[in-house]
């Protein structure tokens, strides 16, 4: 069976918005893997529930079904180890960036790109996502983004980490991108698929960083649909 990646789309199967598929997205063009790419939409649950997940990504690889996109990089790593590696070192030493990434990061783009995913949606995929998201912010997805670009700065100072870092170094990998670098990037093309808000300053070496990132693999990311 041919390798098979299932990835979060709206109505357009092109645009792949979820961070999450993005970091599987990378960490297999690092690995020099291809995969079909299965749309999958916020409402079609029972096609997860079959293969033993609740949410994408999901990669199918000859016998392994990996259901999480941190299980697919170990996967990858484990059974291709001849290609170049996703982590140096061991895996361990980089759940601290991920669970940044997961609950820093990616709740600070959230409250300001939210309420531009909606547009991207089918009808029922639509009620599905506001009624899902207003709940988990507690009020209207356009209050939850009301005021963003004055907003901005604030979002720019929380990357203060990452800044120093790539002020230093081309890649959070060092000289070369490791899944780090994919962790972290995933956020920033969720933002750059579904949003034409720009987060970042083009003198800003995180927006550098991630010009670098988008001409990875021939541009994968660059090619992939988006708004900036």
């Amino acid at each position: 069976m041919a390798r098979q990646l299932y990835e979060l789309v709206g109505t357009d199967p092109a645009r792949r918005f979820s961070p999450f598929c993005w970091r599987s997205r990378m960490a297999l063009a690092h690995k020099g893997l291809d995969a079909e790419v299965v749309p999958w939409r916020f409402t079609e649950n029972p096609r997860l529930t079959a293969l033993g997940g609740k949410t994408v990504p999901i990669l199918l690889d000859g016998e392994a079904t990996l259901t999480d996109s941190w299980d697919i990089a170990l996967h990858l790593d484990r059974s291709h180890p001849a290609a170049p590696a996703l982590f140096q070192g061991p895996p361990e030493t980089y759940r601290f960036i991920a669970a940044w990434t997961d609950m820093v990061l990616h709740l600070a783009v959230a409250k300001l790109i939210v309420s531009d995913i909606v547009p991207l949606l089918d009808a029922t995929d639509a009620a599905y996502f506001i009624e899902s998201r207003e709940k988990r912010f507690g009020m209207p997805l356009a209050q939850v983004t009301a005021g963003r670009e004055a907003r901005l700065p604030e979002f720019r100072a929380l990357l203060a980490p990452l800044r120093r870092t790539l002020g230093v170094q081309p890649f959070l990998g060092g000289a070369a991108p490791d899944y780090a670098d994919y962790i972290v990037f995933g956020g920033f093309m969720w933002a750059r698929s579904v949003s034409p808000l720009a987060l970042l300053e083009p003198d800003d070496a995180v927006h550098a960083w991630r010009e670098r990132m988008l001409d990875l693999f021939g541009g994968l990311a660059r090619s992939a649909p988006a708004f900036g």
